[in-house]
């Protein structure tokens, strides 16, 4: 049996997470904003399919990226130079989390990004706690990503690609803009071989949580991020090599 958590009862220590990869914790509570927020401060995330209870999750290893360790590959650096696509920051919120639900994805069936999750994270998003990273061409979104923001740490949640590379554009973009902005770790949560192309690796719980607490204690404001300048194409040159 796995604890199960009560009205506002805390989550349960880390250490009683289950001992495999995925690191289930505990099931139960709810979605609200200051569940979520103190989920992601204690380094927990939630994660269930359709027909299942609310499942938390705090994984060992855990899969992070240093936002100057972003890996560009040549063909995507072709990609940046060509400046055929757009990046913008928290335009359309609502289109990519619907879209990173909607997207067919290989060996998936259905998804964990119920309306209930969707309608949480747009509830953090009017609270200026989760953003979207967006690429756009021809006036159409094309890609993107979404994910919370506390303190100088960012977790990503999901993201999704309609044309070739779109995804990477704007996960090279939002790495850019975490490391002018002084994050210091973006959370990818567990590993797979699309996240460790990007430079992503794994370190073990404790380290995470170490650097995790440092993170999270910076000032920060809640808030749209900026967008002046994000609706023209990036290139290489701005981009975090």
């Amino acid at each position: 049996m796995i604890p199960w958590l009560e009205g506002n009862a805390p989550f349960p220590p880390l250490a009683q997470a289950l001992a495999d990869p995925n690191g289930l914790l505990c099931g139960g509570g709810d979605l609200t904003p200051k569940r979520l927020i103190d989920a992601y401060q204690h380094g927990v995330f939630p994660w269930y399919s359709a027909g299942e209870p609310i499942l938390w999750w705090s994984p060992d290893p855990r899969m992070v990226l240093i936002p100057s360790e972003f890996r560009i590959s040549r063909s995507l650096r072709r990609v940046l130079r060509a400046g055929r696509h757009e990046v913008r920051l928290d335009c359309d919120f609502a289109a990519v989390i619907r879209a990173c639900a909607e997207t067919p994805r290989a060996g998936q069936h259905g998804t964990w990004i119920l309306p209930d999750m969707q309608r949480a994270y747009w509830r953090l998003f009017e609270l200026g706690i989760a953003h979207s990273v967006e690429t756009w061409c021809d006036g159409r979104l094309v890609g993107g990503l979404y994910g919370v923001a506390i303190g100088r740490m960012f977790y990503g949640e999901s993201m999704f690609a309609h044309v070739t590379d779109a995804s990477k554009i704007a996960a090279a973009h939002l790495a850019r803009f975490l490391d002018e902005e002084g994050f210091g770790m973006v959370d990818c949560q567990m590993k797979t071989a699309h996240l460790a192309s990007l430079g992503a690796r794994e370190i073990p719980r404790d380290v995470f949580i170490d650097r995790l607490r440092t993170l999270v204690s910076a000032p920060w404001q809640p808030g749209r991020w900026p967008v002046d300048g994000a609706s023209q194409p990036w290139t290489a040159a701005n981009v975090t090599a």
